[in-house]
């Protein structure tokens, strides 16, 4: 948007009005001859790998941050999985025992980070 002296605005209002179109989707302002194609590149629906349908212009953020099939690392090994299979993972994970080597007691993984304090 943009200031428009008082004398061009009738012929500015005039050319938006044959060329310019709001998407009833997005609100945007779109040139008429545009349209089709910004419907079909955003407003599409796309199913994603977990099957939800969504907007094609919100698939990326879906499946960087909500998808439950996006990837994900286990805190502790460092494995690749899914998200949604991550915290089932980690509890397992997390569980298994390491010897330390300063005391000699068996310690789970999840408390290594803490057991250095109150190692011996």
């Amino acid at each position: 948007q943009k200031d428009i002296p008082a004398a061009n605005f009738i012929i500015h209002e005039i050319h938006c009005s044959r060329n310019i179109e709001v998407c009833r989707y997005c609100s945007e302002s779109i040139p008429k001859s545009e349209m089709k194609n910004h419907i079909e590149s955003e407003h599409v629906q796309v199913t994603c790998k977990c099957r939800m349908k969504i907007e094609n212009s919100l698939l990326k953020d879906h499946e960087a941050s909500a998808c439950p099939l996006r990837p994900a690392l286990c805190q502790y090994c460092d494995v690749q999985l899914t998200f949604n299979k991550l915290q089932e993972h980690e509890i397992y994970c997390g569980a298994r025992t390491e010897t330390c080597g300063g005391c000699g007691r068996n310690i789970m993984v999840k408390d290594l980070k803490e057991h250095p304090q109150v190692c011996g």
